[in-house]
């Protein structure tokens, strides 16, 4: 039985102000809530004290990004041995902003994932395609191409726990949403998609939805059959809006 996962992407937002202040009033909005993972991808230099304010909370740590080298000669990077020593379960790799800002490519995003996964760290792996893509009718193309690039290198059974984000680019911070019947077709495809090398691990990974989640659409969303949760932008920077999306997640999921 899968549970869902909300994640929080705070991407280049926050001060020790902001961190302390958010993470509190999370850990008050949250109290009580079951069925549903949280976790929180703050900038990298304030993971640990996101760490210590989240402290005997249900809340887990997360990261936006990881190297692919473990120490060395590589001037402002992190490694996946680090993010593990600061307590960091969750990291998201391939997201749409790492892809076209940095030209992250599949192969590169494949060998983080692979790196992770030999470290005992939760990949959670964007994928999506652009407007243009998605105009031309190859969202399919696109996703099962970003999905191969892990697929046909390490296998399906690399996807065991691990977690798939479905984040159509055009819907990133543009208040535009895929509805929660595009969404789920797109979601059941990954999974179809997965099934073909291994019915059973595509059963049981995380496909969240990514892309303007908010707290006026998210219940709709998660009550979709293969929706598990959100990877949230904005929505993560505001406790209220946030805890509204993981109860939407965790009423779904009990209902």
């Amino acid at each position: 039985m899968r549970h869902p996962l909300v994640m929080g992407n705070w991407k280049l937002n926050g001060s020790t102000h902001m961190v302390h202040e958010l993470v509190t009033n999370l850990r008050k909005e949250l109290s009580g809530v079951v069925g549903c993972g949280v976790a929180i991808a703050p900038p990298m230099m304030y993971l640990d004290l996101a760490k210590q304010t989240a402290a005997g909370s249900h809340i887990h740590l997360g990261a936006q990004n990881v190297d692919l080298n473990l120490s060395g000669a590589f001037t402002g990077e992190t490694s996946a041995a680090m993010l593990k020593d600061v307590g960091a379960k969750y990291i998201i790799i391939g997201h749409s902003e790492r892809r076209t800002y940095h030209a992250e490519s599949d192969e590169l995003i494949a060998k983080k994932f692979a790196v992770l996964k030999e470290q005992g760290l939760i990949p959670v792996l964007c994928i999506g395609e652009t407007e243009a893509e998605n105009e031309a009718g190859k969202t399919e193309e696109v996703c099962a191409r970003q999905i191969d690039a892990v697929l046909n290198t390490l296998g399906a059974q690399a996807f065991e726990g691990a977690v798939i984000a479905y984040e159509p680019v055009w819907a990133i911070g543009t208040g535009k949403s895929a509805t929660p019947a595009q969404a789920q077709a797109v979601h059941k495809f990954i999974r179809d998609h997965i099934a073909k090398a291994d019915a059973a691990i595509a059963e049981q990974v995380i496909i969240q939805y990514g892309g303007s989640v908010n707290a006026g659409n998210a219940a709709e969303l998660f009550g979709q059959p293969d929706i598990d949760g959100a990877l949230v932008g904005g929505a993560s920077l505001k406790a209220d809006a946030f805890a509204t999306i993981v109860k939407a997640a965790a009423e779904a999921k009990n209902a």
